[in-house]
Formats: C-alpha cells, sequence, structure tokens
C-alpha cells in the first residue's frame, strides 16, 4: 500500500508544479505584452528630424565676428544631417542685413526660406519682398543670395518700383546692397509720375542705361 500512495503523492506534486509553471508563464508573457504596447515606434531615419525647432525667433548674425544680420521668424528648424545641412523657415522670415555701421542695408520678407550654412546660400521663395536704402522695391517668387560672392540673383520674373518708374523682366543679378542690378531679358520700363500712371507710349522700347540699372533691348 505505501508505494501506492507515494506515487499518488509525486503524481499530485508534479501536477502541482506543472500548473505554476504555466501560471508563470502566462504572467510573464503578459508583463512583456503589456510593455512592449507601451514602447513607442522605433526611429529609423534621424536624418530627416531637425536638430532644433525654435518658435517665435528674433536673433543677430555675425559674419567673420561682426554682426551683419537680423532675423525674424516665426519657426526656424536646423537639419544637420542633411546633405547639405540647412536651416529652414517654412512659415515665413524678415531679414535685414547690416552695413559695418550698423545701417540697415537692404531687407528681405518671404514666404518660405532655406538657408545652407556651409555654401553660405540664401534660398527665397513665393513673394519675395526686398527694399533697400533707396527706397526701390525688388519682387519675385524666387531669388538666391550668395553670401561667399556678395551676389543675389534670380532666373524668374522680377518686377522692380522705383520712385518715377516701374521695371520689370525675367533674370536678375544685383550686389548684396541691391543698388548696382542688370535684368537679365527686361519687359518693359513704366513712367510714373505723381498723380497716376504715365501713358501707354512711356512703355520704352529703346535700350536704357542708368547708374544703378542696366535694361537692354526692351521690347512690349
Amino acid at each position: 500500500m505505501l508505494p501506492k500512495r507515494s506515487n499518488v503523492l509525486f503524481c499530485r506534486s508534479l501536477s502541482i508544479t506543472i500548473a505554476c509553471g504555466a501560471v508563470v508563464m502566462l504572467l510573464l508573457f503578459s508583463a512583456c505584452s503589456g510593455r512592449h504596447k507601451d514602447m513607442g515606434d522605433a526611429i529609423t531615419e534621424r536624418d530627416s528630424l531637425p536638430v532644433m525647432d525654435t518658435k517665435g525667433v528674433m536673433t543677430l548674425i555675425s559674419d567673420s565676428g561682426v554682426t551683419r544680420y537680423r532675423i525674424n521668424t516665426e519657426e526656424w528648424l536646423v537639419f544637420d544631417r542633411k546633405n547639405p545641412p540647412y536651416w529652414a523657415f517654412k512659415k515665413g522670415v524678415y531679414l535685414e542685413k547690416f552695413d559695418s555701421v550698423f545701417n540697415v542695408e537692404a531687407s528681405v520678407k518671404a514666404d518660405t526660406a532655406y538657408y545652407y550654412e556651409k555654401q553660405k546660400l540664401w534660398k527665397l521663395m513665393s513673394n519675395v519682398d526686398i527694399q533697400n536704402l533707396k527706397g526701390e522695391r525688388f519682387e519675385t517668387d524666387l531669388l538666391y543670395w550668395d553670401q561667399n560672392k556678395h551676389t543675389i540673383y534670380s532666373d524668374q520674373f522680377i518686377r522692380i518700383e522705383q520712385p518715377d518708374r516701374i521695371i520689370t523682366g525675367h533674370g536678375f543679378d544685383s550686389n548684396e546692397q541691391m543698388t548696382i542690378y542688370t535684368i537679365r531679358k527686361p519687359e518693359g520700363i513704366f513712367y510714373v509720375d505723381d498723380d497716376a500712371t504715365a501713358p501707354a507710349d512711356s512703355l520704352r522700347t529703346d535700350s536704357v542705361q542708368t547708374g544703378s540699372v542696366r535694361t537692354d533691348s526692351i521690347k512690349p
């Protein structure tokens, strides 16, 4: 009789051990499943994320140790892992350029802008509006500003508003101060007076050259 009782006890102990093991495995599996659900998605592409995202910015930028620019923008993103790296101003930007004694040489507004830091190149897009010290106004939808070469240029349509006339054309090259510039393919020059726009015959078709702008082969 004793051996039978021992076998019964052994079988009961084995069943309890198996049951306990099953319960532990279920608990561990549930805990691991819960932790997995709480984890966020893995970041697989660091290149697509900005290293800096700043809201409501007004800052001064120096060049060779001298303050040259002031930037106002609603959002400033810096992408350091892109090729090439760049700053992005997707919600608009307002720039001011200073001379050596901090006078504003030119002001620039644009709906969107990108700055490629290594190349020192600005790409200004959509409703680009520039004003220089002479009160001239330049309007286009695409403009590049190369700080290494100290030039500003575009291959798009441009409208230049001067005190006495409006000049239109395609393609544009200028110095950084926007005081000496050339329209590559001029389209028209409209002379104006203080009261109203001049009559239609004020649209000149001859070549025009002044101290600040040169437009060749104007065609109506």
